[in-house]
């Protein structure tokens, strides 16, 4: 996260924080086919700075002047269920809940623009990728109406 929010100092782009938990099947299972697929990693790669956070984990992070820390963090249970770090409470809830995976969008200026749960394929992932990506979201807020016109470049 400092690195990807320094080089956002020197050169803004959008950002995307894949939250994650090491016990989590599916995070796994996204880290081992959807974020090494050739064009996912070159998408991403262009357009956004990659942030990978583990939502129980035990780094101090720095974000918009606030300070996030995991006050329940166990050393003990690194491999399983652990304290829910205050910054996946900060940027991870959708609609109330955290789940993971979760990948959480933000703009060139760091403003919050939306979480997204669940396991996601390159195929899946792509469409949200490129919404986000090529800034038309903000000419059509709608993603269902985007997607709907939507061409892939992946075929998985």
């Amino acid at each position: 996260m400092e690195e990807a929010l320094a080089m956002n100092e020197k050169k803004p782009r959008k950002m995307l924080v894949d939250v994650y938990t090491n016990w989590c099947g599916p995070c796994k299972r996204m880290n081992s086919t959807t974020f090494v697929h050739p064009f996912i990693v070159d998408y991403v790669n262009d357009n956004y700075y990659a942030v990978k956070f583990n939502a129980e984990g035990n780094d101090t992070i720095q974000f918009k002047g606030k300070v996030y820390v995991n006050k329940q963090f166990n050393p003990a249970k690194v491999n399983t269920r652990n304290g829910t770090h205050d910054f996946t409470m900060a940027i991870a809830p959708v609609n109330g809940r955290v789940a993971y995976p979760t990948i959480v969008y933000f703009d060139e200026e760091l403003n919050y623009l939306t979480g997204v749960q669940g396991a996601y394929g390159a195929k899946d992932l792509e469409p949200v990728l490129k919404w986000f990506g090529t800034d038309a979201y903000v000419e059509n807020p709608d993603f269902n109406s985007f997607k709907a016109t939507f061409v892939p470049e992946v075929a998985e």
